[in-house]
């Protein structure tokens, strides 16, 4: 199984209209080689570069086997767990010292999750437990830019 993305390539530079101050859009995904027998798909998105440690960014699931994300868009039926800023939605990077990783960890489920929007990361991944028959991801890199304050960044 694979993820990419249009925008940036794996272990390229982020665009800065993805970043949380440069406009904060999700970017493109699309989603190859995904098992058969998956009948959901869950995307985490975190930066384990944090000074407080692992942030996480997006989590996203429920997400139908054939789907894939344009650009600032989820899938239909998608829904979106909380971020470490506490929203349920896409948190773009905002790295508050030098470039950051952040991966996107796409996971194949043999089951839909039985999770309400804006479940938490820990609630995510304890439903996944036992139920996750392929993953990949995908890494991007974002440092700050000369224009941003360095306040809240992540």
């Amino acid at each position: 199984m694979r993820i990419e993305s249009s925008a940036f390539k794996n272990d390229g530079a982020i665009p800065p209209r993805y970043a949380k101050r440069g406009g904060n859009v999700s970017p493109p995904l699309s989603f190859r080689d995904v098992p058969v027998a998956a009948k959901s798909l869950v995307l985490i998105m975190d930066d384990p570069d944090a000074p407080r440690g692992l942030f996480t960014h997006w989590v996203v699931f429920n997400i139908d086997p054939v789907a894939w994300f344009a650009e600032n868009t989820l899938p239909s039926g998608a829904r979106e767990g909380k971020n470490s800023w506490g929203e349920p939605r896409y948190g773009g990077p905002q790295p508050p010292d030098r470039e950051h990783r952040y991966f996107f960890r796409l996971f194949a489920l043999d089951c839909a999750l039985a999770l309400n929007d804006g479940a938490l990361r820990e609630q995510v991944e304890t439903a996944m437990k036992g139920h996750v028959i392929d993953q990949a991801e995908c890494i991007g890199r974002y440092a700050p830019q000369p224009t941003e304050n360095a306040l809240g960044r992540h």
